[in-house]
């Protein structure tokens, strides 16, 4: 049972590292086309792009039949099962309800222009932009759908590689159309990011999984079991959408394009740069999930040691990013950022609880209960609306982060109790004392940006961010051993090269 349980931690451990690893490397390019971005059209043009990503993103939540995740519990299972024409079936059905989906979701798009262009701007004519933008909500749904099969099949690698290239495809297709053409690029760039990165996970889902031409009544048949519980997916996809078009455009409206700019960078700064640990959860943690479900005990199990490895890996880069924020913003950016620091290093302290709240939120998915699953989301965007809109009328940028922070701590509560109730799930006494041991190091870390300065800050901060460090690596090689294994490595390179 120890080795059993090692090599459980030594499984999540490898491939958070994989995907982390990844999606680092997938940041570090990203870094250098915000910064290119960010310097060519500054906060007014990362906000008209924020604008039309929400949007677009809504109408494709609202029309992809929530398939890029149910897909991923019905392929999951059948590959589970070893029979090979189940899965075949499964990938047949998935490919022809996503090219469905994406003709219906592009239609309408091209429909609700008009409504889209006015909900969104309260200047200027903007219909013509979202006709044109609306190839990207169907490219969206086939690049969903063929995603959903690689991950049902366990092509973790592929999918890695498939994460690297897209960004550096984004990297070399947009910059130079911003550096002929300015804000005018920025509707044929998102096409062509879309694009591109709709071929390249088709080419390599294809290789994988041959295309067969065959659409008949069973296909339909077996399309409407996912299709039910991705209704829940759809839902869940509007609300998630639409609080984030609401609180956009709510900034679009009472501040100005600028302040939705600076909202846009930080929060990509904070949920999506520092959430690369959490790269994993969709790609390994989900079908894992899935595989076990009607077994509580092991479903429980796979959710404690993936909040457990989650809280200590991610933990150490809060603190580091809370400190590091005066020299990180406008690295990554550019010093006309700087007004979103006071919101960016309250709202890291989110991180933790999302840590522990998302293989929660998995366990729903996994049981295919779509009620439970649009229930929370449900509360969630709903509270996140109501908080952000009060704390930024309040407070600015900086309630906006509050607001974002307290409504993450809401939530996990929320989840932790209804899991109790709904599944028997209880939190494991290790993630409660990691939890204990590093969250006060990352409100440590708060109050020294908050009362701090000069050389006194950087001593102290770097002693918050070691700490952090240690105390997780401790723990991880008590459970893994993993030092030894790293020794191992490193032995083994050696007497290759020799």
């Amino acid at each position: 049972m120890g080795r059993q349980k090692e090599s459980s931690y030594l499984h999540i451990l490898k491939y958070t590292g994989l995907f982390g690893g990844v999606q680092g490397l997938s940041i570090l390019i990203s870094i250098v086309r915000n910064k290119l971005v960010a310097l060519i059209l500054g906060p007014q043009g990362l906000g008209l792009i924020s604008l039309f990503n929400s949007t677009v993103k809504l109408v494709s939540d609202s029309s992809n039949l929530g398939l890029s995740m149910s897909a991923v519990k019905n392929i999951s299972e059948a590959y589970e099962t070893g029979d090979d024409e189940r899965v075949a079936r499964s990938i047949s059905t998935i490919r022809l309800w996503s090219f469905l989906t994406a003709l219906a979701g592009t239609m309408l798009c091209v429909v609700l222009s008009p409504l889209l262009d006015k909900w969104t701007f309260n200047w200027g004519n903007h219909v013509l932009h979202f006709i044109l933008l609306s190839p990207i909500v169907g490219l969206i749904a086939i690049t969903g759908g063929e995603t959903a099969i690689l991950k049902g099949t366990r092509r973790l690698k592929t999918l890695a590689a498939i994460s690297v290239l897209n960004v550096i495809m984004a990297l070399i297709t947009s910059v130079p159309l911003y550096l002929l053409w300015g804000e005018k690029a920025i509707v044929p760039s998102l096409v062509i990011a879309a694009l591109s990165q709709m071929l390249l996970t088709v080419w390599h889902s294809y290789r994988a999984h041959p295309l067969r031409l065959t659409a008949n009544r069973l296909l339909f048949t077996e399309g409407y079991g996912m299709v039910r519980l991705g209704v829940a997916f759809v839902m869940a996809g509007i609300l998630g959408s639409g609080a984030d078009f609401i609180i956009r455009s709510y900034l679009n409206n009472v501040a100005s394009l600028q302040e939705v700019g600076l909202f846009n960078a930080g929060y990509m700064m904070t949920m999506v740069y520092a959430g690369l640990v959490f790269s994993a959860m969709d790609t390994d943690f989900f079908p894992r999930l899935s595989a076990v479900n009607t077994n509580r005990e092991q479903r429980n199990l796979e959710v404690n040691r993936q909040i457990e490895v989650s809280m200590l890996l991610i933990s150490p880069m809060i603190v580091f990013f809370i400190i590091s924020l005066p020299i990180l913003l406008p690295l990554l950016y550019s010093h006309q950022f700087m007004p979103a620091i006071d919101m960016v290093q309250v709202m890291s302290l989110a991180l933790y609880f999302r840590a522990m709240k998302l293989p929660l939120s998995y366990i729903p998915l996994a049981k295919g209960d779509s009620v439970a699953y649009l229930f929370l989301e449900m509360i969630y965007d709903i509270t996140i609306v109501i908080m952000v809109v009060f704390m930024f009328r309040s407070f600015g940028l900086k309630g906006a982060g509050f607001a974002i922070t307290i409504t993450g701590v809401l939530e996990y509560v929320l989840l932790l109790v209804f899991m109790r109730v709904k599944y028997g799930f209880r939190l494991s006494s290790g993630g409660v004392r990691y939890a204990c041991l590093q969250i006060p190091l990352g409100l440590l870390a708060y109050v020294l940006v908050c009362y701090s300065s000069g050389l006194n800050y950087w001593i102290i901060g770097l002693v918050l961010f070691l700490t952090s460090t240690c105390v997780s690596f401790i723990i991880l090689h008590r459970k893994t051993s993993l030092w030894s294994i790293l020794a191992d490595k490193i032995n083994r390179k050696k007497s290759h090269r020799e």
